[in-house]
């Protein structure tokens, strides 16, 4: 029975990492920060944890920067830049264009599909970089 109990304590502290955040972590990051808290944590609970939650949708995959999955705990619709020198990830408030439905029709009318949603991505330098 501990055992259920401390995998249970494992997942939402993984949980928690991610949506306590807004640098859009990365699975290293999450087992780097929670190591020190739960010794015996492995990178391989902490992945399959991630792909649980993505799974359930209760987090989103920004995709992959610098070779590694970037998580965001804010499921709601919204765009995101990424850095090209830093790989940083930034929430974008772009006026309702990520969560904008005649986009998705547009697109499934032109060709000829069923869109059922849409990520924006912009790329470039980030302020910091420049």
């Amino acid at each position: 029975m501990e055992k259920r109990q401390n995998y249970s304590r494992k997942r939402e502290a993984i949980y928690q990492a991610i949506c306590s955040t807004k640098i859009h972590p990365t699975a290293d990051w999450i087992y780097q920060t929670l190591k020190p808290v739960y010794p015996d944590l492995s990178l391989g609970t902490v992945y399959r944890n991630i792909n649980r939650f993505k799974e359930e949708g209760s987090i989103i995959s920004v995709g992959v920067v610098n070779g590694q999955d970037r998580l965001d705990g804010n499921i709601t619709p919204h765009a995101h830049f990424i850095c090209k020198v830093c790989g940083s990830v930034i929430d974008v408030n772009c006026d309702n264009v990520a969560e904008d439905k005649s986009l998705d029709l547009g697109i499934g009318k032109k060709y000829q599909c069923q869109v059922d949603f849409h990520d924006l991505v912009f790329h470039g330098t980030c302020a910091h970089c420049l």
